[in-house]
């Protein structure tokens, strides 16, 4: 059935409502580390702290999220300060003597995990860009160029002397790298000269499309070799649909900016396959791994509903309505809306859980850990609300 602008209304509401009353308030009264700076992201389901660690990509999202709001939708002084606290932190702490990101600190600020996870860098970008406008900050935005410049320097061989694979047997890119670099390189264009902007953007689309995507399917590969091809092994079989339909989202964004119409339905068809391979047709939900060829998967989590992945995926298939009107896009919005809204909110005691089972029961019941924080959850309610706004 064809969607109301009645519908759109009600939504945008729906989600501001839970972004404004229920998840930022959560962040701001829990995770603000009053004492060493930085932000505490293990909580509870109450927002109590169960561990003072602090992992920097999840300290950069957060510095990255309530810059955003602040650029983009009001600028509250209170979401810049919450920025700036983050920020401070970073730049004392967060990076070696070489200037990578390390994975992760002590509560004070001191490293624990070497900086062999370039997505600490990649969000870092993102965090200082957004900060550097939201704060006219000069040295943010210089720290944010220089830490993209060495991303793209390390994109070959990301984890540098961290790789613990033998080289040469059974080399593999993951997508993740391309997928993030696209969001990353459209967030920093204000940043970029267009030469710069445009080769990154058209070699991110390439990785994509030719390397990771198996044209047959239309679904996407988490690993391949340098040349596109698929290996028949646990590595080269990984589907992770959460990731393939979140690239095309990211990808539909370029595809907008350019005006490119083939690109747009191109996204939006490899959205539907991924929901019709990872659709879970008992249970309902979206698998967080799958085999490609049905082989039973290595990750013991497969099974496992995850919040990201059905977030991103509420994005992905509004942005796929509006830009396309796909009539199966918004069929498959409200299977997965009343699917997530039903199981991943907490009404009790706010924000959204992160981890059911494959029935959708609760797994964990904490609201940040060493992977969740404030991030996925906020950013995707401020999409989907900005999305059925402008539907």
């Amino acid at each position: 059935m064809q969607p109301t602008n009645m519908r759109f209304i009600e939504l945008a509401q729906t989600h501001q409502q839970a972004l404004m009353d229920d998840v930022l308030p959560f962040w701001q009264e829990h995770s603000i580390d009053t004492q060493c700076g930085g932000y505490f992201t293990c909580l509870e389901r109450d927002g109590a702290v169960f561990d003072t660690d602090k992992f920097v990509w999840l300290q950069a999202r957060q510095v990255w999220l309530f810059s955003m709001l602040y650029n983009r939708h009001e600028k509250r002084e209170t979401w810049l300060k919450l920025a700036q606290h983050g920020a401070d932190f970073l730049r004392q702490h967060g990076m070696d003597t070489q200037g990578r990101w390390y994975f992760s600190l002590n509560r004070e600020g001191r490293p624990l995990v070497q900086p062999y996870n370039i997505f600490s860098d990649c969000f870092a970008a993102m965090a200082f860009s957004q900060y550097a406008l939201a704060a006219n900050d000069g040295a943010a935005k210089q720290l944010a160029k220089r830490t993209y410049r060495q991303i793209m320097q390390r994109q070959n061989n990301p984890k540098g002397p961290y790789n613990k694979t033998v080289p040469h047997t059974r080399p593999l890119i993951s997508l993740a790298l391309p997928m993030i670099l696209a969001n990353l390189t459209m967030e920093l264009e204000w940043l970029l000269d267009a030469n710069t902007f445009n080769h990154a953007l058209d070699d991110c689309l390439r990785q994509v499309f030719t390397l990771f995507l198996d044209k047959d399917r239309l679904i996407l590969h988490e690993q391949v070799t340098p040349e596109g091809e698929k290996p028949d092994c646990f590595e080269g079989r990984v589907i992770n649909p959460g990731h393939g339909i979140e690239a095309m989202w990211f990808i539909m964004d370029i595809a907008e900016r350019r005006q490119d119409r083939a690109m747009m339905e191109k996204a939006v068809k490899v959205i539907l396959s991924t929901l019709a391979l990872g659709w879970d047709e008992q249970f309902g939900g979206i698998f967080y791994f799958l085999d490609a060829q049905g082989h039973p998967p290595q990750q013991l989590e497969w099974d496992q509903k995850l919040w990201w992945v059905h977030m991103e995926t509420l994005v992905a298939l509004l942005k796929g309505y509006r830009l396309t009107g796909r009539q199966t896009c918004w069929d498959w919005y409200e299977r997965v809306h009343a699917y997530t809204w039903e199981h991943f909110p907490d009404p009790e005691y706010g924000e959204w859980y992160g981890y059911l089972n494959r029935r959708g029961e609760v797994l964990l019941p904490l609201k940040g850990g060493k992977w969740k924080g404030c991030f996925h959850v906020p950013r995707s309610l401020y999409l989907c609300w900005q999305e059925c706004e402008k539907l």
